[in-house]
C-alpha cells in the first residue's frame, strides 16, 4: 500500500513539473525577444544618429569656406565610428530575436530621423504654420510607435540554435526550396521586364531590391546565430553551410544596393523609403516565415496582433515619409529636414556629388 500511495504521489507531481518547464522555457523565449528587440531599436536609433551626424558634417563644409575634406573632420569619423556601432546591434539582433520581429523595427530608424530632422531645423516657425508643416510627422511617428509596440508585444515566440544541421535542414526542406522557386521566377520576370523592356515602375525596382533583401535578412540571421554560438563555445565555423551563407549575404546585400543606387536616381527619396520599407519588410516576413517556421504554433490572436501592429506601422512610415520635402534640383546638400532612410544614405550622397559636380561643369561652360 506504501508502495502504492508513493507511486500515486509521484504521478500527481509529474504535471506540474512539465508545466512549470513550459513557463520557464516561455520566460525564456520572451527574454531573447527583449534582447534581440532592444539590440535592433539600438542598433537602428544609433545609425540614425550617425547619418545625421555626417550629413551635418557635410552641410556645415559646403556652407563654409573651411578647405578640408570631410574624412578630416572629427563630425564624420565620429559618425562612422556610431554607425559601426549601430550596424553591429542591428547584425546581433538576428541572433536572439525571429526575423519576423527584427525586420519590421527598422521604422525606428524613420522615427528617429524625423525627430532629429525637426530638431535640427534653423528656421524659425510661427507655432501654426509649424503644426501645419509637421503635423503629418507627429501622427506618423505615434503610429510607428504603436506599430513597434504591438510588433515587440505579439512577435512570435519560436527560438531555435542556429547550428549548421540546423540551417541545412532548414535550406533543404521543401517549403523553402519551392519558396525559393517562385521568389526566382519572380525575380527573373520582373529583372527582364526592367532591363529588356524599360519597365522603371518604382513598384518593379524596389520589388527586386525587397526580394534580394529577404535572402539578406535570411542569410544574415543564420550567419549571426552560428557566430553567436561560436562565441558561446559551440564552434558552427567548420561547417561548410556557414560560409555558403556568409557569401550569399554579401552578394544580395551588393546586388541590392545597386539597384537602390538606380531607384535613387529616378525616383524621391521619401517614396522610395516608404514604399521600399512597406515591400521589404512583407517580404522578409514571408521569407523568415517559410524558412524559420516563425509562426508555427502561435495561436491565431497573436499573428493577427502582429499584423495589425505591422500595417499600423505602415501608416505610421508612410505618414512620416509623405511629409518630407521633395529633392531640389541640382541641391548642393541633403536638407536636415529630407531624412532618409539609412540604407539609403550612400546612394543618396553619391547622387548629391553628382548634381553639384554637374552644376559646376554647367557654370563653367556658360563662362
Amino acid at each position: 500500500m506504501d508502495g502504492a500511495h508513493s507511486a500515486a504521489l509521484q504521478l500527481q507531481q509529474l504535471p506540474p513539473t512539465s508545466s512549470a518547464s513550459a513557463v520557464s522555457e516561455a520566460s525564456f523565449s520572451y527574454k531573447e525577444n527583449l534582447i534581440g528587440a532592444l539590440l535592433a531599436i539600438f542598433g537602428h536609433l544609433v545609425v540614425s544618429i550617425a547619418l545625421n551626424l555626417q550629413k551635418y558634417c557635410h552641410i556645415r563644409l559646403a556652407g563654409s569656406k573651411d578647405p578640408r575634406a570631410y574624412f578630416k573632420t572629427k563630425t564624420w569619423w565620429l559618425g562612422l565610428f556610431l554607425m559601426l556601432l549601430g550596424e553591429l546591434g542591428v547584425f546581433a539582433s538576428y541572433a536572439f530575436a525571429p526575423l519576423s520581429l527584427i525586420v519590421p523595427l527598422s521604422a525606428v530608424s524613420v522615427i528617429a530621423s524625423a525627430i532629429i530632422g525637426i530638431i535640427f531645423i534653423k528656421e524659425k516657425w510661427k507655432p501654426k504654420d509649424f503644426l501645419r508643416r509637421y503635423i503629418l510627422s507627429f501622427v506618423g511617428c505615434g503610429l510607428a510607435v504603436v506599430g513597434t509596440y504591438l510588433l515587440v508585444t505579439f512577435a512570435p515566440n519560436s527560438h531555435e540554435k542556429m547550428t549548421g544541421e540546423n540551417v541545412t535542414r532548414h535550406l533543404v526542406s521543401w517549403p523553402f526550396l519551392l519558396y525559393m522557386l517562385v521568389e526566382i521566377i519572380l525575380f527573373c520576370l520582373l529583372l527582364y521586364f526592367y532591363k529588356e523592356k524599360n519597365a522603371n515602375n518604382i513598384v518593379v525596382i524596389l520589388l527586386l531590391v525587397a526580394l534580394l533583401g529577404s535572402m539578406t535578412v535570411v542569410t544574415v540571421k543564420a550567419v549571426a546565430g552560428m557566430l553567436v554560438l561560436s562565441i558561446q563555445g559551440n564552434l558552427q565555423l567548420d561547417y561548410p553551410i556557414f560560409y555558403v551563407m556568409f557569401v550569399c549575404m554579401v552578394a544580395t546585400a551588393v546586388y541590392q544596393a545597386a539597384f537602390l543606387s538606380q531607384a535613387s536616381q529616378m525616383y524621391d527619396s521619401s517614396l522610395i523609403a516608404s514604399v521600399g520599407y512597406i515591400l521589404s519588410t512583407t517580404i522578409a516576413i514571408t521569407a523568415g516565415a517559410v524558412f524559420y517556421l516563425d509562426f508555427i504554433g502561435e495561436d491565431v490572436l497573436h499573428i493577427c496582433m502582429f499584423a495589425l501592429g505591422c500595417l499600423i506601422a505602415f501608416l505610421g512610415v508612410f505618414l512620416i515619409t509623405r511629409n518630407r520635402k521633395k529633392a531640389i534640383p541640382f541641391e548642393p546638400y541633403i536638407s536636415m529636414d529630407a531624412m532618409p532612410e539609412s540604407y539609403l544614405h550612400n546612394q543618396l550622397l553619391f547622387k548629391t556629388y553628382s548634381n553639384s559636380r554637374n552644376l559646376l561643369h554647367h557654370n563653367l561652360e556658360s563662362l
